[in-house]
């Protein structure tokens, strides 16, 4: 039985967006719909305080980085985006470093992060960071196990040197189930504008959950300090993780909320 819509709801999807969402997709869901705008809202709201949070960091010299990791089509790139849209981008990075060159492999594992560390007054954004060495290398074979000990042993104090330099570091991990996983793969591969998102990495993702599993708990269980500790983001539902995102981020930083902008 179809129910009644409040004259809250209805004023709700006279909204464009709210109206190009409820007819964009079959069958018709009004339901996601006015999710969908509520969440347009709570993300304008959202996307203020990261405008405010900007501000101070520029005008006190303070310097921001932020981790994104989790496995392969978790919404890392997607939450960055929504995150960084507003705000002013001479003021951002967003790093995704590719495999390291053979000049690169014969350097210490955390030089090339270091030269990616901000300047004062800057955000920068990690999509995967040296946590790949803590997880995506390990199941893929793509460092030692040697190289391996190695890291975890330094990672713990290597944090520690970015906090006591005064950069305030934020770490988020975008968590999926491996059905939400395998739906978004066979979305990727099944769309022209996306297929180029899937990697050798990518389609081996699933055969290898399980070693995925073993080394996100070790990493966990080595690198969630009192100082430095891991946001978890359940990111099944898009929407909900970047909402819960920012509002993480904007709780770990001690930004001035009333500053002008």
């Amino acid at each position: 039985m179809e129910r009644e819509l409040t004259s809250l709801e209805l004023k709700k999807l006279n909204a464009n967006k709210a109206l190009v969402t409820l007819l964009s997709k079959e069958p018709l869901n009004i339901e996601r719909a006015l999710r969908y705008i509520d969440y347009e809202r709570k993300l304008k709201k959202l996307q203020t305080e990261i405008i405010k949070l900007q501000s101070w960091a520029i005008e006190n010299n303070e310097r921001i980085v932020i981790i994104f990791e989790g496995r392969d089509a978790a919404g890392k790139g997607g939450a960055i985006r929504r995150i960084t849209e507003r705000i002013n981008p001479r003021h951002i990075r967003i790093v995704a470093l590719p495999k390291p060159t053979e000049d690169e492999q014969t350097q210490w594992y955390f030089q090339r992060y270091i030269q990616q560390l901000p300047k004062a007054g800057e955000m920068v954004f990690f999509n995967r960071s040296w946590y790949n060495r803590a997880v995506v290398e390990p199941v893929n074979g793509f460092c030692t196990e040697e190289e391996y000990k190695v890291f975890m042993n330094q990672v713990n104090e290597f944090e520690r040197m970015i906090l006591e330099s005064g950069i305030h570091l934020v770490k988020i991990y975008m968590s999926i189930s491996k059905k939400e996983q395998f739906k978004r793969f066979e979305e990727i591969k099944n769309d022209p504008l996306k297929q180029w998102k899937m990697s050798p990495v990518d389609e081996r993702a699933q055969e290898l959950w399980d070693d995925y599993t073993e080394y996100k708990n070790a990493m966990f269980d080595k690198t969630h300090t009192e100082n430095s500790p891991w946001k978890v983001i359940k990111a099944n539902r898009k929407t909900e993780a970047r909402v819960n995102a920012i509002n993480h981020i904007l709780k770990s930083i001690p930004y001035d909320k009333d500053i002008e902008i």
